[in-house]
């Protein structure tokens, strides 16, 4: 017999679950080739300018790349280029949701056609470039993701971690 006391609890759990699918740290898959990960070619550039500046090395972080192809997917996605997308999306919570180390901070960029012209891109902006040289960054990922319904235009994101 179904009381009033179970419908209200196999709701909640129904709805929880819903919810759960709906959360905005869950990782996006792009479509079939449509994303990419640039960690390697972008980590020699970014290494280069580090120890240029007398900064250690960084290495590739697969918590980092998993959070750079997740924002990189909803911006292209959406078509529009920004950090926070989504109802309740911020940073700091995508991050922790992704296990990625803190300190961390995220360059985004969208129509360069190679990890060299998002790195040129993120270099010429001064608060990316010092995203790029903190000290307290261990960790790197970077992904490119373009999407049809947004023009093919690639959109870049950039995760550096602690």
């Amino acid at each position: 017999m179904l009381t009033r006391r179970s419908f209200l609890v196999a709701s909640a759990a129904s709805i929880a679950a819903l919810a759960a699918g709906c959360s905005t740290t869950g990782v996006l898959t792009p479509s079939a080739g449509t994303g990419s990960d640039q960690t390697s070619a972008s980590l020699a550039l970014v290494n280069t300018l580090r120890a240029e500046r007398g900064l250690s090395a960084l290495s590739v972080d697969k918590a980092a790349q998993r959070a750079a192809m997740d924002q990189a997917s909803r911006m292209a996605s959406a078509g529009k280029m920004e950090h926070n997308i989504g109802l309740g999306a911020n940073f700091l919570k995508r991050m922790k949701g992704m296990d990625v180390a803190l300190p961390a901070s995220e360059n985004i960029a969208v129509g360069q056609d190679s990890p060299a012209e998002a790195f040129d891109a993120w270099y010429r902006s001064p608060k990316h470039l010092e995203n790029m040289l903190g000290s307290s960054y261990r960790g790197l990922g970077v992904a490119v993701v373009s999407n049809p319904a947004s023009g093919n235009r690639p959109y870049w994101a950039m995760v550096l971690s602690g």
